[in-house]
């Protein structure tokens, strides 16, 4: 399932990326430090949102109180949840 994300609080606007049996696949952001984001969705490719959460989780970016890794934790979760509920 593909799923989209809107992110509150970062430069990225948005995420976006797959999830199948919890696993995250093909991250893709919108906005935001393009050199780390995209270092950032080849790093989590392949792992399950439970890791994604557990490692990037409570990430704060200049004392905003979130970074674009704690919005993918939030997302994936929030993706995880949904796929349950299907």
């Amino acid at each position: 399932m593909r799923y989209q994300y809107k992110t509150r609080g970062t430069c990225a606007q948005a995420i976006a990326f797959d999830i199948n049996d919890n696993i995250i696949r093909n991250v893709q952001f919108f906005g935001g430090c393009n050199g780390n984001l995209k270092a950032i969705s080849i790093l989590v490719d392949g792992m399950s949102a439970d890791d994604i959460a557990a490692k990037l989780l409570g990430n704060d970016c200049g004392g905003k109180g979130t970074s674009c890794a704690d919005q993918l934790a939030k997302a994936v979760l929030a993706a995880k949840e949904q796929e349950a509920n299907k």
